[in-house]
């Protein structure tokens, strides 16, 4: 599809949400489902969730169109987003990013091809590789030894893995990861399409990258192939709710299809209407509205740094490479400096101040800024950082200060998952090859993944996590004592 020959759409319009406003006035009579009737059959969800929510709780009909088969009023709201973020078709997904980076991979992807991806990515993607069959060629990222965290990929490390693995079908890119740092997303589109690959991006955390002067690159403005993207992070939408988008060498009709494997076939109008109200905001108002964030990210980075101890960190760690670009609305801080882990001021933060911010891990926390923050909670989250600082400071001597871990990968995700397998004490694993996951949530970056050598690094991380509040998650032993070996794995 040519975006330059599109007639511009009118961002005003909000057409799911019409049609819902249309519906509720025309007291239609329910002898379909959902079973609440409108919300008359459960009064306590109704009194919980209000009677204008479950109104409009319905089940998909000729006036309303089908999400797995859009002809009307959802194909029209899809249009409208792929136009707002200069994609050439934008897919609304109900099953979360999960769901958009597994639809985006499972197009692109089959068993036994190979695909190269930096691994400090979401569950989500190793998921979509146990599903698919794909064979992953790590680009281990680049680490800040001072703060502890992955940064970006480095443009030679994606072009030697393009040159060793020229068979490979797309390169993956974080735009942004967690923390903000953004690779060379042009450079490495470039790199991916002259060796004849696709260039997928996980965006997950950069909604706002289309809505915003001075931020990193999108990933349909860089030219990559398709992107997910989280609206229900920093683009306002309701939980759950996400896009695929895609460019124009992709086919809409086969990646509907692919969508349609796993997303529901009873799409919530709750979430839909929310996507479709919340492309309209940002595209009215969103460059004014993250403008605003990103002043006040910047403000609390200054009195964050001025506390002392802290090191609330920003564009500084721009290199040109393995951090090509800032996300200069993310508020992270390291915290390591005041004896405290990430973890442990996120617990504090919570149980002490009434503040809770989005993660804690090792040695940094993340307080995730948006449209819906105003200053004075700015205020009260430095005023706090600063009491924790004077009550509780020690010495960091013997605090672990590296969170990410070289993995040695064994087999494919998927073989390592559907291999025979058996449950054996964490403490009796080294050596052993992992078919199953091991993770901190959030973020959801996997410790050890399917296919992956259990190492003592490893297990001393993650007891080191466990034994600072971490909530690790993943393995069927939800205690986490055990762990799912491959049968015969074992050097």
């Amino acid at each position: 599809m040519d975006r330059t020959n599109k007639p511009k759409l009118d961002q005003r319009r909000a057409p799911i949400y019409e049609a819902l406003e249309n519906f509720r006035q025309m007291r239609v009579v329910p002898f379909d489902v959902p079973g609440h009737k409108r919300g008359r059959g459960n009064p306590e969800l109704t009194a919980f969730l209000g009677e204008q929510c479950v109104s409009v709780d319905v089940n998909s009909m000729k006036p309303l169109d089908n999400l797995s088969h859009p002809i009307s009023v959802i194909r029209e709201a899809e249009m409208l987003a792929a136009d707002a973020f200069g994609a050439s078709y934008a897919f609304l997904m109900v099953g979360g990013t999960t769901s958009a980076v597994q639809s985006m991979l499972l197009s692109s992807c089959k068993r036994g091809d190979e695909i190269i991806l930096p691994r400090n990515v979401h569950r989500s993607v190793i998921n979509a590789l146990v599903l698919c069959g794909a064979v992953p060629v790590y680009v281990d990222p680049d680490v800040d030894r001072r703060l502890g965290i992955s940064l970006g990929m480095c443009r030679r490390d994606v072009a030697r893995a393009i040159r060793e693995h020229p068979n490979a079908v797309a390169v993956l890119v974080n735009n942004p990861t967690y923390y903000g740092i953004c690779s060379d997303l042009r450079a490495i589109v470039r790199m991916a399409h002259e060796a004849g690959m696709l260039c997928l991006v996980d965006e997950a955390h950069g909604t706002h990258f289309y809505f915003g002067d001075d931020m990193p690159v999108s990933a349909m403005a860089a030219g990559a192939d398709m992107s997910a993207v989280s609206m229900h992070k920093s683009g306002g939408s309701l939980t759950q709710s996400s896009l695929l988008l895609i460019g124009p060498q992709m086919s809409v009709g086969y990646v509907r299809q692919i969508i349609n494997l796993t997303q529901t076939t009873s799409a919530s109008y709750l979430l839909m209407s929310s996507l479709d109200i919340s492309r309209r905001n940002l595209a009215l108002r969103g460059r004014t509205v993250f403008a605003r964030v990103g002043e006040m990210a910047e403000y609390a980075r200054e009195e964050i740094n001025e506390i002392g101890g802290y090191y609330a960190f920003g564009k500084e760690l721009v290199n040109g490479d393995s951090v090509f670009a800032f996300d200069t609305t993310k508020l992270s801080v390291h915290t390591r400096d005041i004896g405290l882990a990430g973890i442990e001021v996120y617990d504090i933060l919570r149980d002490e101040y009434d503040i809770q911010i989005e993660f804690g891990e090792i040695g940094n926390i993340l307080a995730y800024l948006s449209m819906g923050d105003r200053p004075q909670e700015l205020e009260r989250l430095v005023s706090a950082l600063a009491d924790i600082r004077r009550r509780y400071q020690r010495s960091s001597i013997g605090l672990l200060s590296q969170e990410y871990i070289d993995p040695e990968v064994v087999m494919s995700p998927q073989d390592a998952f559907y291999a025979p397998k058996r449950s054996v004490p964490l403490e009796k694993s080294v050596g052993e090859v992992c078919s199953e996951f091991v993770m901190c949530y959030p973020p959801g970056i996997p410790i050890l993944a399917p296919g992956e050598r259990i190492t003592s690094q490893i297990l001393d991380y993650i007891e080191y996590a466990r034994s600072k509040g971490c909530s690790l998650t993943g393995p069927e032993d939800l205690a986490i004592e055990n762990i799912n070996i491959v049968i015969g794995g074992k050097k």
